[in-house]
């Protein structure tokens, strides 16, 4: 839905736009199932902290990115960062609360990812009136 204006902003065509894509989805499937080993080597806490500051980063520099070059190794720094997130946010769910509240933790997570899609949906029926 945006590469055809990624594309456009940095003068590239939409073939080399989806390398934007190809290079979040490559880190992310690099660094997801390490993330129980790096979770151990640092902390949990530290890791996804680590993991949050690093994808913050990377989508401020995203955001910035003069080149279509410059935008694909940001968005690998943010594949990377955001990798450590998901599996780090559930293991830290599953230790806060009891087992018999598996359903709490459990809408916990939903809630959090239901309004992010939220502010995502409206935010694209805002664009399109």
């Amino acid at each position: 839905m945006s590469l055809p204006h990624i594309a456009g902003g940095l003068g590239t065509s939409y073939d080399e736009a989806t390398w934007v894509l190809t290079s979040y989805l490559v880190a992310n499937a690099v660094i997801l199932p390490m993330s129980a080993w790096l979770s151990r080597v640092f902390g949990r806490k530290r890791y996804y902290m680590m993991s949050v500051a690093l994808f913050t980063t990377a989508s401020l520099l995203c955001g910035m990115a003069p080149s279509l070059a410059m935008l694909i190794a940001f968005r690998v720094l943010q594949g990377l960062g955001g990798g450590g997130l998901a599996p780090v946010e559930q293991a830290i769910l599953v230790d806060t609360f009891p087992k018999a509240k598996f359903g709490l933790r459990l809408r916990a997570l939903q809630y959090g990812y239901r309004d992010c899609t939220r502010g995502r949906t409206s935010a694209r029926r805002l664009d399109h009136r």
